[in-house]
């Protein structure tokens, strides 16, 4: 038998062309496995090879996207594949929205079947998880060697057109489809051992996980602007040069607070950003165009607000758990209300 050919889709670091400074990288096809294709075509054997590699930067996809969508899609269309890889992305945002894009565009405008992976926390996973089966990975690619023979199982599976086990069998994450089937043991049973496991701090699975979704009730509205104290706090990672906090690039475990007071612009001389998500070279140049010292010096000046806290608060958002930005986000509105804060603008990148 003729081994199935297919295509694979990986961005610009894993393509080995570079790394944030290459993310407007245009879409190119190579020919046969590049990075971490060459452990697909161990984890294929004689089944499958990888005829071709789409080198995309994050950045050119999700700016371009109709044109990279389209692009793309012409160039899988030429090597007229029986399987479709995208990724593994982990925990990287624009490349897990991208790998569940195009993976999603070429099962429905191609009708091949594709397969991808990340993080659970990915925003791509929640795009994607329910159109494109999205094998659950790590944070980050330590976790490489673990996740490729699964992403390649799957593949292989969709290709043979063998039916597909639960997400908990196949190890992708849950997309929503539920199918019936006999268990050996009936529900009451089941129920009663899990309960007995939970009290006994034993390990167990709910067989019907909830959905938790955080809800905060918006503070009330200021009356006094002009009476105010405002504070900055940002994931945007804007730093003092040389980051003396030493904040991740990604996945950030710390977070940083900065004094302001006689700062009236975050200059080039003094501020930097430590964000391995987003391309450095403006937020660099001039750091108020995340973190804005300089408008809200001239409001305080203008008397529209009352004071300009003496503090700002960074950390990186690119990659960081939910865990540890909840973290965050308690311990600096601790501190932010025991320093008589009203308000916080919170800025991104």
């Amino acid at each position: 038998m003729s081994q199935y050919k297919v295509v694979h889709y990986i961005n610009q670091f894993f393509g080995q062309v570079g790394s944030e400074e290459m993310a407007d990288y245009p879409a190119e096809k190579r020919q046969g496995p590049v990075g971490p294709g060459i452990a697909f075509t161990m984890a294929f054997g004689d089944e499958a090879a990888i005829t071709a590699t789409i080198v995309c930067g994050d950045s050119w996809y999700n700016e371009n996207l109709e044109l990279a969508k389209k692009t793309v899609l012409d160039m899988v269309r030429e090597e007229k594949p029986d399987l479709f890889i995208a990724g593994p992305a982990f925990n990287a945002g624009r490349y897990g929205v991208a790998c569940g894009s195009i993976a999603d565009a070429v099962q429905t405008e191609l009708g091949v079947p594709a397969v991808t992976g990340m993080y659970v926390e990915n925003p791509g996973a929640d795009m994607y998880r329910e159109k494109v089966y999205t094998v659950a990975t790590g944070d980050n690619a330590a976790g490489m060697r673990r996740v490729v023979p699964v992403m390649a199982n799957l593949g292989l599976k969709l290709v043979r057109r063998q039916e597909i086990g639960a997400s908990i069998e196949e190890g992708y994450l849950p997309n929503g489809i539920r199918k019936n089937f006999f268990d050996q043991k009936c529900g009451s049973l089941r129920a009663i051992e899990m309960l007995l496991n939970k009290l006994h701090d034993k390990p167990f699975v709910t067989e019907y996980p909830m959905p938790v979704y955080d809800r905060v009730a918006p503070g009330p509205a200021i009356q006094e602007l002009s009476k105010a104290t405002i504070a900055l706090v940002t994931s945007g990672g804007i730093v003092p040069k040389g980051n003396p906090d030493h904040i991740e690039s990604s996945s950030a475990t710390r977070y940083g607070s900065y004094h302001l007071t006689g700062v009236d612009d975050l200059t080039s001389e003094t501020y930097e950003t430590a964000h391995g998500g987003y391309d450095p070279v403006y937020a660099n140049q001039d750091a108020d165009r995340v973190v804005p010292v300089d408008v809200l010096r001239q409001y305080e000046k203008e008397g529209r607000i009352g004071k300009l806290h003496d503090w700002f608060y960074s950390t990186v958002g690119n990659g960081t758990s939910v865990a540890s930005s909840k973290r965050f986000a308690m311990e600096i509105t601790e501190k932010l209300l025991a320093q008589g804060v009203n308000a916080v603008i919170l800025t991104s990148t």
